[in-house]
């Protein structure tokens, strides 16, 4: 049974892709799910600023996401440019912000597109230690939709401790502050809706910082 929920609950975006496991994970190692661009775009329009989701599909080479998002997994690399053009367009607290509610809306599509209702209904009934157990397998197994050519690992318990190496999303990056707001919003809203309402997640080191890792933080 629990094999069989921790598979089900795939946390990540398939992106209409069929299969998974290590051919998936080989045809595809260096993209991304497409939610990164779809709700980070949606974010930005529900805060008013259709002149910087044009500016970024723009940078990012992409122009015509601004009218027809991806609906497959992107390369990583034009994503990481798209992020990029709107954190350095922000100041920090309002590109946290938009990146936040970004994170916050993948996770919101993965539990109403990806995580059928009976796992979800689940794991909100079992202690939180197994909850979290099971959904860290899920995360785990299906890391390459996020994680892209980064290497993702998790530690579970109360604080789960998860870390990304190499993370695509801000390569190349610099700054005296953690930059990981998409992700870490991702991580706190599905714990939250599975784990435990109370869960706080929290980027505790950066490698846009010159951290050897993105490191996750979530306790609740």
């Amino acid at each position: 049974m629990t094999a069989a929920i921790a598979e089900t609950a795939a946390a990540t975006e398939r992106a209409g892709q069929s299969g998974a496991g290590a051919a998936a994970a080989t045809d595809i190692a260096f993209r991304i799910g497409p939610n990164a661009v779809i709700q980070l775009l949606s974010a930005l329009r529900s805060a008013g600023r259709h002149d910087l989701a044009a500016e970024a599909c723009a940078a990012a080479g992409m122009p015509e996401w601004l009218d027809s998002p991806p609906s497959e997994m992107v390369d990583e690399r034009i994503v990481a440019r798209l992020h990029r053009a709107v954190r350095a367009a922000l100041p920090l607290d309002a590109a946290n912000l938009i990146m936040a509610e970004a994170g916050r809306l993948t996770a919101l599509y993965l539990l109403a597109n990806r995580i059928p209702r009976p796992v979800q209904l689940l794991l909100k009934c079992l202690p939180s230690r197994t909850a979290a157990s099971i959904l860290v397998k899920a995360i785990s197994a299906h890391a390459w939709t996020f994680a892209g050519s980064g290497t993702f690992t998790a530690q579970v318990g109360n604080p789960t401790v998860f870390t990304l190496s190499n993370n695509p999303l801000i390569a190349g990056e610099r700054a005296e502050h953690p930059l990981c707001a998409w992700h870490t919003a991702v991580f706190e809203r599905l714990f939250q809706a599975l784990v435990s309402r109370r869960t706080h997640a929290a980027e505790t080191e950066c490698e846009a910082e010159g951290d050897i890792t993105c490191r996750f933080i979530l306790r609740w």
